[in-house]
């Protein structure tokens, strides 16, 4: 038997104050904070949440090149990704880059 099983939901929208409570999320440990916050928002958002959520991002003035503790952009997770070519237009469009393109 299998555990519970959520309702589809289609068509869900989120208000901007939703959207915008990501930037005040935290991580647990030395993560950069605006590379967590972009993390976050990649893993729970669909594409035009997450092209909403980044012009918040970028009005607060985070850091959209911020890196992992491993030197990576959230560009660089976003491009392994084949169906995040959406995740990844928005990221470019707001001046994204990958860890290589980074002086």
């Amino acid at each position: 038997m299998s555990g519970p099983v959520q309702p589809k939901v289609e068509d869900e929208q989120w208000s901007d104050e939703r959207i915008r409570a990501f930037l005040e999320l935290k991580p647990v440990d030395s993560t950069n904070r605006d590379y967590h916050v972009l993390i976050q928002a990649y893993l729970h958002m669909v594409p035009s949440f997450f092209t909403r959520f980044l012009v918040f991002f970028e009005q607060a003035g985070r850091d959209i090149n911020a890196k992992s503790d491993q030197g990576e952009t959230i560009l660089d997770l976003v491009s392994e990704h084949r169906r995040s070519t959406e995740y990844a237009g928005a990221l470019k469009t707001k001046g994204a880059k990958l860890s290589s393109e980074l002086a």
